[in-house]
């Protein structure tokens, strides 16, 4: 059956059919309840399909509805919003629900600053007005085409290499692997298919591209089977940074659904992602051993790993479908901030999660201190440049262990990782908590 005989199981929203056709030069603020709910839970749910928490969608939606005269209630989570607005004499409730979720900071950003202009400009609008600038804004799909993000990919990982120890060999076989597994994850996202298909096939092709050049190393070039290692590497790019990161806040402002939802997912995706990579390495006979040495004087290391941590966040923000200058941006915060947590742990002995932490922390307070001369919404600066210290490789050697029955190692990596998981959005939390007096209360 093609593609185009497939019906929908979600069916679209005819957003248009909700305005009052003979009444179009009419401001919404004028306009019937049903139209300004359909604003407002439009807005909503086009936020949600770009990553962004529960808390941050509602806080739109109630701007929104303040400007308009209307009062808003939300139960928001992963894929979906149930709202009802009051005019003090009816009331509209609504159900909304997304296809499938992702990460879009470009479309995030063109609607807050929507948000943030609407009690200047949107207001005067009639509500065909607004849908149609809604609808320019929801063509915003990718900024980039698959081969780009199969290089940001590729750039992201290759860094991710060298952080985690590997060596120039590591870090090109991991370049190549993440590069033409995220490519084939993007065509194949792009035709449709579903989540768990596009992960096994995606992990596996980059585990099985490393593993192949690996060989022809071997053969031609006579490199040792120790590079082996950095097979891992190569499927990092499936990590779900954005609703791991989410999760944590959501739950911090008790959207406990929202926080929920958003951890099952990434739980979802770790799962099914470590498991193609065990099986892949079962097959290939890989085995998660540790890096060769690198022997390097102590600036060495640091000025090697600000550029790492620079290019793999600059490709985790590509791949997030931020605008060059957006990337850039987070990337020199990334730098920063995850250097600063591996010299702790190197030069202080600092416990990982406490490094996390202060990690986290600090690429939160930068965040907060170029927010308003950057123009960028805090969330998609704030999260990539912490995506980069999310622990993969714990994870998938904890898995990698539960599934040999060394039970023992399997839950020293696993407790390793989850301390580590935690400490990343409590740090972006409390730097929110110290900057932003709206975010310090429960209200």
């Amino acid at each position: 059956m093609s593609q185009s005989t497939i019906r929908k199981n979600h069916m679209d929203v005819l957003w248009h059919e909700y305005t009052d056709n003979n009444g179009e030069n009419i401001p919404v603020t004028q306009a019937s309840l049903t139209e300004k709910a359909s604003i407002i839970g439009r807005v909503g749910i086009m936020l949600l399909s770009c990553g962004t928490g529960a808390w941050r969608v509602r806080s739109s939606m109630n701007t929104l509805a303040e400007t308009m005269g209307v009062t808003c209630t939300a139960d928001i989570g992963l894929m979906s919003i149930e709202y009802t607005c009051f005019d003090g004499e009816e009331g509209f409730t609504q159900s909304l629900c997304l296809t499938n979720t992702g990460v879009n900071t470009s479309k995030l950003n063109r609607l807050e600053h929507f948000i943030r202009n609407f009690e200047t400009e949107g207001k005067t609008m009639s509500g065909n007005q607004l849908h149609d600038f809604l609808d320019s804004i929801e063509e915003i799909h990718g900024l980039y085409s698959p081969v780009a993000l199969g290089i940001a990919a590729a750039i992201a990982c290759g860094g991710f290499t060298f952080l985690l120890g590997g060596g120039l060999i590591e870090m090109f076989c991991a370049f190549i692997g993440a590069g033409l597994g995220n490519f084939l994850r993007c065509k194949l996202t792009k035709h449709h298919y579903t989540l768990f298909l596009g992960i096994v096939l995606s992990v596996s092709f980059a585990c099985l591209s490393y593993a192949g050049l690996l060989k022809l190393g071997e053969v031609f070039l006579h490199l040792s089977v120790r590079h082996e290692a950095g097979y891992i590497c190569a499927m990092l790019f499936i990590i779900p940074g954005f609703p791991f990161i989410t999760s944590g806040i959501d739950l911090a402002k008790l959207d406990m659904r929202s926080g929920i939802e958003r951890l099952g997912y990434a739980l979802i995706i770790i799962l099914v992602a470590t498991m193609s990579a065990w099986i892949m390495a079962l097959i290939l006979h890989l085995q998660p051993v540790d890096f060769l040495k690198i022997s390097l004087p102590l600036s060495d290391w640091i000025l090697f790993r600000l550029l790492a941590s620079f290019c793999g966040v600059f490709g985790f923000s590509i791949m997030f479908n931020s605008p060059v200058p957006l990337a850039v941006t987070a990337a020199l915060i990334g730098a920063i901030a995850n250097t600063l947590r591996l010299e702790l742990v190197d030069l202080i002995n600092f416990p990982p999660a406490a490094a996390a932490f202060i990690g986290a922390l600090t690429a939160g307070l930068l965040a907060s201190l170029i927010k308003n001369k950057a123009g960028y919404p805090r969330i998609s600066v704030t999260v990539p440049s912490i995506v980069i210290m999310v622990p993969g490789l714990y994870l998938y050697r904890g898995f990698y262990n539960l599934g040999i029955m060394s039970l023992a190692t399997s839950a020293t990596w696993f407790a390793s990782a989850i301390l580590i998981i935690l400490a990343l959005p409590l740090g972006l939390i409390f730097a929110r908590i110290l900057t932003d007096k709206t975010f310090r209360y429960c209200t």
